[in-house]
């Protein structure tokens, strides 16, 4: 009788666990809700994400009720085709590739049948078809905006003006606080970690975790740095800084790594590439066989024993901008950031026969034409970009100099040795009043004592360039020459000098940091200035 009892009570016991696992999976697996404008959407089969490539798939009537959309499945080759306006979108089952208005871009996820429902990734159609997605962790949704409604802006608390001789301090999360990482000048991964994945690993989240605790919300981490890369590419060989070799595969994909561990962090990914340098020597001896000065040589300018591809080459440029879509395409990365290297400067660049064969402009004047070249470039990525992922900030990181004032009455009350417009042909203003880019960050590397180029008057007059223009001000800063014997530099307290200078103005949104390094490894002591400063 007793050992019957016990095996009563063991029996109900099991029931009792197993409940409750079925409840608390039940609980887990919250249903997701899709709302656009507001509203919600109603769907007959559940939206579901597929494991390791986080893609939200949902019913084909949710595109096409909810979205509006004109959408035609067909049986037989299995493909969807959705059309909304002068979109079309056609994806097949089984294929990794769609066809966005006859261009071919690749896909996390592509159509799949599901309880008799054809399901579709709803960011790529939405996306696509204009529509702005937000993805709500927490609450388990999908909130579309069609432009028709305006987004609900969230409520900022009060800010209290600063009084007079205040350290002002900025509203917590409501500006960029940016690090550059590079990977060719020290900062990741370190030469000890060469074909050591799980150092490569430990190195760059030991990073993050160090620059989120003195305040920074987001990294810009150079994912191009000499025409190659640093994730699978159909296009370019990987970067030797992985395994010490160009070209071969490292063992898994860092940028899927990078993006992950900086979005479970809360930190912004914004992918850095340097657009035309391909090398940093003369020598292709150790290039991979697909690196572009060996598939197109004719390309290729030697610079001052450096190789760069030539911007005035229209399949040169295409080539750039493709190679950047695949980042854009592939992964979930918050923004596209270009550096400076557009025309070396202060060297001879010899373009004579692009100049003959493509100067469209008719022009005598080489500089107007190379200026031209960059122009076409900066404007065709950017077009480029929002068709994919409109929300996918795109902005440029400017020499700090537009032009001197002794060179042009509207530039800066400086005299900077190297500018942007003359010595690397990059026609900024032009960027800015366009309204090509999202966002214009210069490096304004220099101290507030320096008067060849004084920090307070170069930020004065991007302040007034970005002025009436829906183009965000970040400023880019040095705290790589702390201690070093240039003017101003011999304090951390340069660093939030600056930051507080910035506050006098509305239209700087924030502050990028060049570069990881030269902040994790404490010069001067400014991390803790910049947790004091940050309120941390």
């Amino acid at each position: 009788m007793k050992f019957r009892k016990g095996l009563m009570f063991l029996l109900i016991f099991v029931l009792a666990l197993q409940t409750t696992g079925f409840t608390a999976q039940a609980a887990a697996k919250k249903e997701i809700a899709i709302f656009l404008d507001g509203q919600r959407l109603e769907t007959d089969v559940s939206p579901y994400i597929m494991p390791k490539v986080n893609v939200t798939m949902v019913p084909l009537r949710v595109i096409s009720e909810g979205l509006g959309a004109t959408v035609l499945w067909s049986q037989a080759n299995r493909t969807v085709t959705i059309q909304k306006s002068d979109s079309i979108i056609k994806m097949t089952s089984g294929r990794q590739q769609a066809t966005v208005d006859n261009a071919v871009v690749n896909l996390d996820a592509s159509v799949q049948l599901k309880q008799g429902r054809v399901m579709v990734p709803i960011r790529f159609v939405s996306e696509n078809l204009g529509i702005q997605v937000n993805w709500n962790q927490t609450a388990q949704t999908i909130d579309l905006y069609s432009g028709d409604v305006m987004k609900p802006t969230p409520e900022l608390p009060p800010v209290t003006p600063a009084q007079p001789g205040e350290e002002v301090k900025p509203p917590v999360n409501d500006e960029m606080r940016g690090a550059w990482i590079s990977t060719v000048n020290g900062d990741w991964p370190s030469s000890g970690a060469r074909g050591n994945v799980e150092k490569q690993k430990q190195e760059y989240t030991s990073q993050l975790d160090q620059l989120k605790a003195m305040g920074i919300n987001a990294v810009f981490v150079q994912v191009r740095a000499n025409a190659d890369a640093v994730y699978p590419s159909k296009l370019v060989p990987w970067n030797s800084v992985l395994t010490g070799t160009q070209g071969k595969d490292p063992g898994y994909d860092p940028l899927a790594f990078m993006v992950e561990e900086a979005h479970k962090r809360g930190l912004e990914f914004h992918a850095w590439f340097n657009p035309f340098r391909a090398t940093n020597s003369a020598s292709t001896a150790n290039l991979a066989a697909n690196h572009v000065s060996k598939l197109h040589p004719e390309w290729i300018v030697n610079a001052s024993g450096k190789l760069y591809i030539n911007p005035g080459i229209p399949e040169a440029r295409q080539h750039i901008i493709d190679a950047i879509m695949e980042v854009v395409n592939n992964y979930n990365v918050d923004g596209v950031h270009l550096d400076d290297y557009f025309y070396p400067s202060n060297v001879t660049f010899n373009d004579d026969a692009a100049f003959k064969a493509y100067n469209t402009l008719g022009t005598a004047d080489r500089a107007a034409w190379r200026r031209d070249n960059i122009n076409q470039f900066v404007k065709q990525l950017g077009q480029s970009i929002d068709r994919v992922k409109a929300n996918v900030e795109y902005g440029i990181s400017p020499f700090g100099v537009w032009r001197n004032k002794a060179n042009d009455l509207t530039g800066s009350d400086t005299k900077a040795g190297v500018t942007a417009y003359d010595s690397m042909n990059a026609d900024v203003r032009t960027w800015i009043k366009q309204e090509w880019i999202d966002y214009v960050a210069p490096q304004v590397y220099w101290s507030m004592t320096l008067s060849a180029a004084r920090y307070d008057k170069v930020v004065d007059w991007w302040v007034n360039e970005v002025a009436n223009t829906n183009v965000k001000l970040y400023i880019g800063h040095s705290p790589y020459k702390l201690g070093t014997p240039e003017i101003g530099w011999q304090s951390s307290q340069e660093i939030i000098d600056q930051l507080n200078y910035n506050k006098k103005y509305p239209s700087i949104s924030g502050d990028i940091y060049f570069s990881s390094q030269y902040l994790t490894k404490n010069p001067l002591g400014i991390i803790e200035r910049l947790k004091a400063y940050y309120g941390l």
